[in-house]
Protein backbone atom coordinates (compact mmCIF):
# COMPACT_ATOMS: atom_id res chain seq x y z
CA UNK A 1 0.00 0.00 0.00
CA UNK A 2 2.82 2.37 0.84
CA UNK A 3 4.48 1.81 -2.55
CA UNK A 4 1.17 2.43 -4.33
CA UNK A 5 0.65 5.68 -2.39
CA UNK A 6 4.10 6.93 -3.34
CA UNK A 7 3.44 6.01 -7.00
CA UNK A 8 0.09 7.82 -6.95
CA UNK A 9 1.67 10.89 -5.41
CA UNK A 10 4.36 10.88 -8.11
CA UNK A 11 1.75 10.69 -10.86
CA UNK A 12 -0.18 13.61 -9.34
CA UNK A 13 2.99 15.68 -9.15
CA UNK A 14 3.90 14.91 -12.75
CA UNK A 15 0.39 15.75 -13.95
CA UNK A 16 0.53 19.01 -12.02
CA UNK A 17 3.73 19.99 -13.79
CA UNK A 18 2.35 19.00 -17.19
CA UNK A 19 -0.93 20.80 -16.64
CA UNK A 20 -3.05 17.61 -16.52
CA UNK A 21 -6.60 18.45 -15.55
CA UNK A 22 -5.80 22.16 -15.15
CA UNK A 23 -6.83 25.17 -17.18
CA UNK A 24 -4.00 26.73 -19.15
CA UNK A 25 -3.70 30.48 -18.64
CA UNK A 26 -3.98 32.25 -21.97
CA UNK A 27 -1.17 34.74 -22.54
CA UNK A 28 -2.07 37.96 -24.37
CA UNK A 29 0.59 40.48 -25.31
CA UNK A 30 -0.56 44.06 -25.87
CA UNK A 31 1.74 46.54 -27.58
CA UNK A 32 0.74 50.22 -27.78
CA UNK A 33 2.78 52.64 -29.87
CA UNK A 34 2.48 55.73 -27.67
CA UNK A 35 0.34 57.25 -24.94
CA UNK A 36 -2.45 59.58 -26.00
CA UNK A 37 -6.21 59.58 -25.29
CA UNK A 38 -7.34 57.71 -28.42
CA UNK A 39 -4.88 54.81 -28.10
CA UNK A 40 -5.37 54.67 -24.32
CA UNK A 41 -9.13 54.37 -24.86
CA UNK A 42 -8.56 51.70 -27.52
CA UNK A 43 -6.54 49.65 -25.01
CA UNK A 44 -9.08 50.08 -22.20
CA UNK A 45 -11.97 49.12 -24.46
CA UNK A 46 -10.17 45.93 -25.45
CA UNK A 47 -9.45 44.92 -21.84
CA UNK A 48 -12.99 45.76 -20.71
CA UNK A 49 -14.45 43.90 -23.67
CA UNK A 50 -12.48 40.78 -22.77
CA UNK A 51 -13.61 41.03 -19.15
CA UNK A 52 -17.26 41.30 -20.19
CA UNK A 53 -16.78 38.10 -22.18
CA UNK A 54 -15.32 36.29 -19.17
CA UNK A 55 -11.62 36.78 -19.88
CA UNK A 56 -10.06 38.61 -16.93
CA UNK A 57 -6.40 39.43 -16.37
CA UNK A 58 -5.00 37.54 -13.39
CA UNK A 59 -7.77 34.93 -13.46
CA UNK A 60 -7.98 33.00 -16.71
CA UNK A 61 -5.73 35.21 -18.88
CA UNK A 62 -2.41 36.92 -18.33
CA UNK A 63 -2.05 40.29 -20.08
CA UNK A 64 1.43 41.63 -20.77
CA UNK A 65 0.90 45.32 -21.61
CA UNK A 66 3.87 47.21 -23.08
CA UNK A 67 4.06 50.81 -24.35
CA UNK A 68 6.71 51.66 -26.95
CA UNK A 69 6.71 55.38 -26.04
CA UNK A 70 6.61 56.32 -29.72
CA UNK A 71 9.90 54.59 -30.58
CA UNK A 72 10.04 52.12 -33.47
CA UNK A 73 13.05 50.36 -31.93
CA UNK A 74 10.99 49.72 -28.79
CA UNK A 75 8.22 48.23 -30.93
CA UNK A 76 10.64 45.65 -32.32
CA UNK A 77 12.02 44.80 -28.86
CA UNK A 78 8.53 44.36 -27.41
CA UNK A 79 7.39 42.29 -30.39
CA UNK A 80 10.41 40.01 -29.98
CA UNK A 81 9.56 39.55 -26.28
CA UNK A 82 6.01 38.47 -27.07
CA UNK A 83 7.22 35.98 -29.67
CA UNK A 84 9.89 34.57 -27.34
CA UNK A 85 7.31 34.26 -24.55
CA UNK A 86 5.08 32.20 -26.83
CA UNK A 87 2.03 34.40 -26.34
CA UNK A 88 -1.28 32.92 -27.49
CA UNK A 89 -2.53 36.18 -29.01
CA UNK A 90 -1.06 39.63 -29.62
CA UNK A 91 -3.03 42.89 -29.74
CA UNK A 92 -1.17 45.70 -31.52
CA UNK A 93 -2.38 49.29 -31.20
CA UNK A 94 -1.33 51.61 -34.10
CA UNK A 95 0.36 50.79 -37.40
CA UNK A 96 4.09 50.82 -36.44
CA UNK A 97 3.38 48.52 -33.49
CA UNK A 98 1.34 46.20 -35.71
CA UNK A 99 4.03 46.09 -38.40
CA UNK A 100 6.74 45.28 -35.86
CA UNK A 101 4.81 42.27 -34.56
CA UNK A 102 3.66 41.06 -37.98
CA UNK A 103 7.25 41.10 -39.23
CA UNK A 104 8.37 38.75 -36.46
CA UNK A 105 5.71 36.05 -36.39
CA UNK A 106 3.50 34.38 -38.95
CA UNK A 107 2.11 31.87 -36.43
CA UNK A 108 0.75 33.76 -33.41
CA UNK A 109 -2.71 35.29 -34.06
CA UNK A 110 -2.43 39.09 -34.21
CA UNK A 111 -5.28 41.56 -33.86
CA UNK A 112 -4.62 45.20 -34.69
CA UNK A 113 -6.51 48.40 -34.03
CA UNK A 114 -6.00 52.13 -34.57
CA UNK A 115 -4.73 51.17 -38.03
CA UNK A 116 -6.47 53.15 -40.77
CA UNK A 117 -5.89 50.78 -43.68
CA UNK A 118 -4.27 47.41 -42.84
CA UNK A 119 -4.07 46.52 -46.53
CA UNK A 120 -2.02 49.61 -47.44
CA UNK A 121 0.14 48.96 -44.36
CA UNK A 122 0.83 45.48 -45.84
CA UNK A 123 -0.48 43.73 -42.76
CA UNK A 124 -3.09 41.78 -44.73
CA UNK A 125 -3.51 40.71 -48.33
CA UNK A 126 -6.88 42.45 -48.43
CA UNK A 127 -9.14 44.04 -45.83
CA UNK A 128 -12.00 41.75 -46.87
CA UNK A 129 -9.93 38.56 -46.62
CA UNK A 130 -6.63 39.00 -44.73
CA UNK A 131 -5.09 35.58 -45.61
CA UNK A 132 -2.40 36.22 -42.97
CA UNK A 133 -2.20 35.77 -39.20
CA UNK A 134 -3.41 39.38 -38.84
CA UNK A 135 -6.90 40.88 -38.61
CA UNK A 136 -8.57 43.50 -36.44
CA UNK A 137 -10.35 46.84 -36.60
CA UNK A 138 -9.72 49.99 -38.63
CA UNK A 139 -9.95 53.50 -37.20
CA UNK A 140 -10.74 55.00 -40.59
CA UNK A 141 -12.55 58.26 -39.88
CA UNK A 142 -15.02 60.04 -42.17
CA UNK A 143 -12.47 62.40 -43.70
CA UNK A 144 -14.94 63.80 -46.23
CA UNK A 145 -17.47 64.54 -43.49
CA UNK A 146 -14.72 66.24 -41.48
CA UNK A 147 -14.00 68.57 -44.40
CA UNK A 148 -17.72 69.31 -44.70
CA UNK A 149 -17.75 70.12 -40.98
CA UNK A 150 -14.77 72.43 -41.54
CA UNK A 151 -16.67 74.26 -44.29
CA UNK A 152 -19.73 74.63 -42.11
CA UNK A 153 -17.84 75.91 -39.07
CA UNK A 154 -15.51 78.14 -41.11
CA UNK A 155 -17.54 79.20 -44.18
CA UNK A 156 -15.04 81.94 -45.08
CA UNK A 157 -12.01 79.64 -45.02
CA UNK A 158 -10.20 79.35 -48.33
CA UNK A 159 -6.98 77.48 -47.51
CA UNK A 160 -6.50 74.41 -45.30
CA UNK A 161 -3.19 73.40 -43.74
CA UNK A 162 -2.72 69.62 -43.52
CA UNK A 163 -0.65 68.94 -40.39
CA UNK A 164 0.72 65.41 -40.04
CA UNK A 165 3.79 63.23 -39.54
CA UNK A 166 5.69 62.40 -42.72
CA UNK A 167 6.56 58.94 -41.34
CA UNK A 168 2.99 57.79 -40.75
CA UNK A 169 1.33 55.83 -43.57
CA UNK A 170 -2.12 56.25 -42.00
CA UNK A 171 -1.84 60.02 -42.22
CA UNK A 172 -1.03 60.09 -45.94
CA UNK A 173 -4.05 57.85 -46.55
CA UNK A 174 -6.41 60.16 -44.63
CA UNK A 175 -4.95 63.39 -46.01
CA UNK A 176 -5.49 62.11 -49.55
CA UNK A 177 -9.19 61.54 -48.74
CA UNK A 178 -9.43 64.99 -47.14
CA UNK A 179 -7.81 66.65 -50.16
CA UNK A 180 -10.24 64.94 -52.52
CA UNK A 181 -13.14 66.43 -50.55
CA UNK A 182 -11.42 69.85 -50.45
CA UNK A 183 -11.31 69.77 -54.24
CA UNK A 184 -15.08 69.23 -54.30
CA UNK A 185 -15.63 72.05 -51.81
CA UNK A 186 -13.36 74.50 -53.62
CA UNK A 187 -10.82 74.64 -50.79
CA UNK A 188 -7.08 75.05 -51.38
CA UNK A 189 -4.63 73.11 -49.21
CA UNK A 190 -0.98 72.95 -48.22
CA UNK A 191 0.98 70.24 -46.39
CA UNK A 192 2.78 70.97 -43.12
CA UNK A 193 4.68 67.84 -42.14
CA UNK A 194 6.89 66.93 -39.19
CA UNK A 195 9.24 63.99 -38.64
CA UNK A 196 9.55 64.30 -34.84
CA UNK A 197 7.78 66.06 -31.98
CA UNK A 198 10.51 68.68 -31.64
CA UNK A 199 9.48 70.14 -35.01
CA UNK A 200 5.79 70.56 -34.26
CA UNK A 201 5.77 74.01 -32.67
CA UNK A 202 7.96 75.53 -35.39
CA UNK A 203 5.99 73.92 -38.22
CA UNK A 204 2.63 75.03 -36.79
CA UNK A 205 4.04 78.53 -36.33
CA UNK A 206 5.09 78.54 -39.99
CA UNK A 207 1.48 77.85 -41.02
CA UNK A 208 0.17 81.02 -39.35
CA UNK A 209 -0.68 83.59 -42.00
CA UNK A 210 -0.60 80.98 -44.77
CA UNK A 211 -3.79 79.08 -43.96
CA UNK A 212 -7.23 79.83 -42.50
CA UNK A 213 -7.68 76.51 -40.71
CA UNK A 214 -5.61 73.43 -39.85
CA UNK A 215 -6.64 69.80 -40.35
CA UNK A 216 -4.98 67.06 -38.27
CA UNK A 217 -5.91 63.46 -39.18
CA UNK A 218 -5.64 60.64 -36.63
CA UNK A 219 -1.87 60.99 -36.58
CA UNK A 220 -0.22 59.51 -33.48
CA UNK A 221 2.61 62.03 -33.29
CA UNK A 222 0.30 65.04 -33.61
CA UNK A 223 -2.28 63.51 -31.26
CA UNK A 224 0.32 63.04 -28.54
CA UNK A 225 1.38 66.71 -28.89
CA UNK A 226 -1.96 68.50 -29.37
CA UNK A 227 -1.18 70.72 -26.37
CA UNK A 228 1.82 72.03 -28.30
CA UNK A 229 -0.29 72.62 -31.40
CA UNK A 230 -2.99 74.51 -29.50
CA UNK A 231 -0.41 76.73 -27.77
CA UNK A 232 0.21 78.22 -31.21
CA UNK A 233 -3.21 77.97 -32.89
CA UNK A 234 -5.44 79.38 -30.12
CA UNK A 235 -3.57 82.70 -29.69
CA UNK A 236 -3.43 82.97 -33.49
CA UNK A 237 -7.20 82.23 -33.63
CA UNK A 238 -6.68 79.39 -36.12
CA UNK A 239 -9.38 76.68 -35.92
CA UNK A 240 -8.14 73.08 -35.87
CA UNK A 241 -10.36 70.31 -37.24
CA UNK A 242 -9.21 66.99 -35.76
CA UNK A 243 -9.41 63.35 -36.71
CA UNK A 244 -10.67 62.16 -33.32
CA UNK A 245 -12.18 63.22 -30.01
CA UNK A 246 -9.06 63.12 -27.83
CA UNK A 247 -7.30 65.62 -30.08
CA UNK A 248 -10.32 67.90 -29.97
CA UNK A 249 -10.46 67.77 -26.17
CA UNK A 250 -6.74 68.62 -26.04
CA UNK A 251 -7.15 71.93 -27.86
CA UNK A 252 -8.69 71.29 -31.26
CA UNK A 253 -11.93 72.94 -32.33
CA UNK A 254 -14.05 70.09 -33.65
CA UNK A 255 -14.18 66.57 -35.00
CA UNK A 256 -16.57 64.12 -36.52
CA UNK A 257 -14.97 60.86 -35.57
CA UNK A 258 -15.09 57.41 -34.07
CA UNK A 259 -15.12 56.26 -30.45
CA UNK A 260 -11.81 54.50 -29.77
CA UNK A 261 -13.10 52.83 -26.60
CA UNK A 262 -15.88 51.16 -28.60
CA UNK A 263 -13.33 50.23 -31.27
CA UNK A 264 -11.32 48.41 -28.60
CA UNK A 265 -14.42 46.55 -27.41
CA UNK A 266 -15.19 45.52 -30.99
CA UNK A 267 -11.65 44.15 -31.31
CA UNK A 268 -12.13 42.22 -28.07
CA UNK A 269 -15.09 40.40 -29.65
CA UNK A 270 -12.77 39.30 -32.43
CA UNK A 271 -10.28 38.07 -29.81
CA UNK A 272 -12.99 35.99 -28.16
CA UNK A 273 -13.86 34.47 -31.54
CA UNK A 274 -10.23 33.38 -31.87
CA UNK A 275 -9.69 32.17 -28.29
CA UNK A 276 -13.08 30.53 -27.72
CA UNK A 277 -14.35 29.56 -31.15
CA UNK A 278 -11.04 28.77 -32.85
CA UNK A 279 -11.45 31.28 -35.67
CA UNK A 280 -8.40 32.25 -37.72
CA UNK A 281 -7.42 35.87 -38.47
CA UNK A 282 -6.81 34.82 -42.08
CA UNK A 283 -10.56 34.34 -42.53
CA UNK A 284 -11.74 37.36 -40.47
CA UNK A 285 -12.36 40.57 -42.46
CA UNK A 286 -11.11 43.88 -41.07
CA UNK A 287 -13.98 45.48 -39.15
CA UNK A 288 -15.11 49.11 -38.92
CA UNK A 289 -17.25 51.09 -36.48
CA UNK A 290 -20.59 51.99 -38.00
CA UNK A 291 -21.28 55.13 -35.97
CA UNK A 292 -19.40 58.42 -35.61
CA UNK A 293 -19.69 61.24 -33.07
CA UNK A 294 -19.72 65.02 -33.49
CA UNK A 295 -17.68 66.88 -30.90
CA UNK A 296 -17.13 70.65 -30.77
CA UNK A 297 -14.86 72.18 -28.15
CA UNK A 298 -16.97 75.17 -27.12
CA UNK A 299 -14.25 76.64 -24.92
CA UNK A 300 -11.82 76.72 -27.84
CA UNK A 301 -14.54 78.25 -30.04
CA UNK A 302 -14.89 81.07 -27.49
CA UNK A 303 -11.12 81.60 -27.29
CA UNK A 304 -10.73 81.97 -31.05
CA UNK A 305 -13.91 84.02 -31.44
CA UNK A 306 -15.81 81.51 -33.55
CA UNK A 307 -19.61 81.37 -33.53
CA UNK A 308 -20.96 77.82 -33.61
CA UNK A 309 -23.91 77.43 -36.00
CA UNK A 310 -27.17 76.79 -34.15
CA UNK A 311 -27.79 73.45 -35.88
CA UNK A 312 -24.46 72.11 -34.60
CA UNK A 313 -25.04 73.01 -30.95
Amino acid sequence: MKKLSVLAASIVAICGLAGCGGNKTTKIGIIQLVEHPALDANYQGFVDGLKEAGYEDGKNIAIDYQNAQGEQANCVTIAQKFVNDGDDLIFAIATPAAQAVANLTKDIPILVSSVTDPETAQLVKSNKKPETNVSGTSDLTPCAAQMQLLKKLCPNAKKVGMLFCSNEQNSFFQVALAKAECDKLGLEYQDFTVSNTNEIQQVVQSAIGKVDVLYCPTDNMIASAMATVSQVTIPAKIPVICGEEGMCQAGGLATYGINYYELGKQTAKMAVAILKDGKKPADMPIEYLESCNLLINEEVAKQIGLEIPADLK
